[in-house]
């Protein structure tokens, strides 16, 4: 690697750190909006989207650069692969944040209501993984990134036993039920971004081992 190529790359390095770490926060702010049933946490969120978006393009220009200048080979070129996909999934990630924090404004506009049982423990695994996958990203873990994968399966589990908790509202508390499709769809997001934490993870692996395990869940 050239000293040019180095400095390329250790500066794209910060920069996919900076943006994980916005994005991190955003997740964590936007959860606290909905249990805090705070709109201005949530405002914050929706308006911070724009940065994230911003450093998102930043970054995507910056590994294309790399690639066209350097032609990198090997590691090199895994590393900016990875970083090109888990790029994306911080975006994707940014943008349910968003949405989450926009249920949060309607529903502080709303009688409250208690929330499904299942979406305190989503929310918590939810941002554990993100948090697990991002520390990993920092600290090139490929343990902490598979502990982030093996943990999916159980986030769906709860969205799934959301539906149940939807339709007993719908039976005994009907003057309840635009309270708890917001809530549905917030469970929505979280399991979204329980998928996208997976597959920075699933990349971390790739960039560190060169191992694509993606569909290996899907074989056993």
């Amino acid at each position: 690697m050239t000293v040019f190529m180095l400095r390329e790359v250790e500066r794209l390095k910060k920069t996919i750190l900076t943006l994980s770490a916005m994005v991190e926060e955003h997740v964590n702010l936007s959860v606290k909006a909905v249990t805090k049933r705070d709109p201005e946490v949530a405002r914050r969120v929706i308006e911070g989207d724009k940065e994230i978006d911003r450093m998102e393009i930043e970054v995507e220009e910056e590994c294309l650069k790399i690639l066209a200048l350097h032609q990198p080979v090997a590691v090199d070129l895994r590393f900016i692969v990875a970083v090109l996909k888990i790029n994306n999934d911080l975006e994707r990630v940014g943008d349910l944040g968003v949405n989450i924090s926009k249920c949060a404004v309607a529903l502080s506009r709303m009688p409250p209501v208690q929330m499904p049982p299942n979406l305190s423990p989503m929310v918590t695994m939810v941002t554990e993984m993100v948090k697990q996958s991002l520390d990993a990203l920092v600290n090139l873990d490929v343990e902490e990134a598979r502990k982030v994968c093996a943990t999916d399966d159980k986030v769906d589990a709860l969205h799934r036993g959301m539906f149940q908790s939807v339709k007993d509202t719908l039976r005994s508390r009907p003057d309840e039920i635009d309270a708890s499709v917001q809530y549905l769809t917030i469970s929505r997001c979280l399991e979204r971004i329980g998928d996208h934490a997976t597959n920075i993870s699933e990349d971390i692996v790739y960039m560190i081992e060169g191992e694509i395990i993606r569909h290996h869940a899907a074989d056993t």
